[in-house]
């Protein structure tokens, strides 16, 4: 299943986020997102987690690979493998054990690390338009992910 939306500004994005962080299922997904830079997905990222209950600053794990965040119901982890070149750093870091646990994991560049990613649950694929909207497209890799998407649409 997958679906089209359109966000015309950051409140839409904010809209989007505070939507799904709503959805059964989500506490357990691997959500995965696309799109060049300056698309959108850190900002979409940060929404999610402030909608999920997670307070103060939310950065950008671009240096440190993985951010960690501990709710009461759920461990959430925003992944940036933007810079992710060796497979080492894999192993090194955790992250079999890390994917492998429950959660909610948010994966910003997972191509440059796709053969030790497991299979999306949801892909978020963000394109900037000429007017500065966003062209949304979803994609469900799984049951939850089928699930998530049903909750939005």
């Amino acid at each position: 299943m997958e679906l089209k939306l359109h966000w015309a500004d950051e409140n839409a994005t904010e809209a989007f986020a505070t939507q799904l962080a709503q959805a059964p299922g989500l506490g357990h997904a691997l959500v995965t997102l696309h799109g060049d830079l300056g698309a959108g997905k850190t900002s979409l990222v940060r929404h999610l987690l402030h909608a999920l209950g997670v307070q103060g600053r939310i950065k950008s794990p671009t240096y440190a690979l993985a951010e960690t965040y501990e709710l009461p119901d759920l461990t959430a982890w925003h992944f940036d493998f933007y810079r992710f070149s060796d497979p080492r750093e894999w192993e090194d870091a955790g992250l079999r054990d890390i994917f492998g646990a429950p959660g909610l994991k948010l994966a910003e560049w997972p191509e440059k690390a796709a053969p030790w990613l497991p299979p999306a649950d949801l892909e978020v694929h963000l394109r900037v338009q000429t007017d500065g909207s966003r062209a949304v497209h979803l994609k469900a890799g799984s049951a939850t992910g089928l699930q998530l998407l049903a909750h939005i649409a």
